[in-house]
């Protein structure tokens, strides 16, 4: 397996596990509460997932362009 693969592998898994994360806690939330909350509470997990999946392919451009260590360049 290509070095870069490896390492795009720990922002993938953990992109996955916080979406699946805001799905079910957010819709836990939507089935016990009634009303507008219902709705507010299922515009966030999508909101959140989103940006989630956006931040997790900018980390695999940074991982692909060889900019592994980021943080570095502070």
């Amino acid at each position: 397996m290509n070095f870069h693969k490896k390492k795009m592998i720990a922002p993938i898994v953990i992109s996955i596990i916080v979406v699946v994360y805001y799905v079910f806690y957010f819709g836990l939330l939507i089935t016990l509460l009634d009303g507008i909350w219902k709705y507010l509470l299922g515009i966030i997990p999508l909101v959140l997932s989103a940006v989630m999946i956006k931040v997790c392919i900018e980390r695999i451009k940074e991982i692909k362009k060889g900019e592994e260590d980021d943080i570095g360049k502070y």
